[in-house]
């Protein structure tokens, strides 16, 4: 597995490459995120680590470019403790955030975590349970293609395991809590609430496209989020 480590600090990203090659993953290391973006262009790129504050290009806008093409993991990075980055980084596409400072082995378990999540998509498997078509959405968990209204979405793994979860379960409503710790793996907590709603949205805004409409997706107030029949 190819990891992209992005950060201008040397000692953190060296401390991030030095765990991550100790779990025997291959590290693309960069202090900047121009060289990061000629990494990508010619690696196969499986999971990427950027930090926000980058000394040409932020990370937001890094992420932003990199999802324009590409649906690999990617965790954020950052010294900022401010909730509205959070916000922004998930609203991105990034699938997940770390404050700094952090504890290597924590990083190292998101990183297993999220690579988990990527491959169970490209493992060549398949059985009838790995399609989902109906109301113009196809859905195909073995090549984790989207199609909605025959217009193709690219949806980052996160985004996938929501919507799958959500047509899986059409019918009945999902809370928020149930939800969370389906796609995250990972305990319910205060703020876990936000982070849903942002990718709902998210979700939303990609799958009006094809449409004009955001509401494949309904909200029940109070209880959490469903899918029609």
């Amino acid at each position: 597995m190819n990891i992209l480590v992005v950060d201008d600090e040397r000692e953190i990203a060296d401390v991030i490459e030095l765990y991550l090659q100790n779990d025997q993953y291959s590290v693309f290391k960069f202090y900047t995120g121009e060289d990061a973006l000629d990494c990508i262009k010619s690696k196969k790129i499986d999971l990427a680590i950027l930090d926000i504050m980058l000394p040409d290009i932020d990370g937001f806008q890094l992420l932003k470019m990199i999802r324009e093409k590409y649906t690999f993991p990617v965790i954020m990075l950052t010294a900022k403790t401010e909730y509205m980055d959070k916000i922004t980084g998930l609203t991105l596409g990034a699938d997940d955030y770390i404050p700094k400072p952090f504890n290597p082995l924590e990083l190292v378990a998101r990183v297993k975590a999220q690579i988990r999540r990527y491959t169970q998509y490209n493992d060549g498997g398949k059985d009838e349970g790995d399609v989902i078509d109906f109301g113009g959405l196809l859905l195909n968990r073995t090549s984790h293609e989207c199609v909605y209204n025959e217009v193709p979405l690219t949806l980052t793994p996160i985004e996938f395991d929501i919507l799958w979860l959500l047509c899986e379960n059409r019918g009945k409503v999902i809370s928020s809590e149930e939800l969370f710790e389906k796609v995250w793996n990972e305990k319910y907590y205060k703020n876990s609430n936000n982070t849903v709603m942002v990718h709902i949205r998210h979700l939303r805004e990609k799958m009006s496209g094809p449409t004009g409409k955001s509401d494949f997706i309904k909200t029940v107030w109070g209880v959490g989020y469903k899918i029609e029949e």
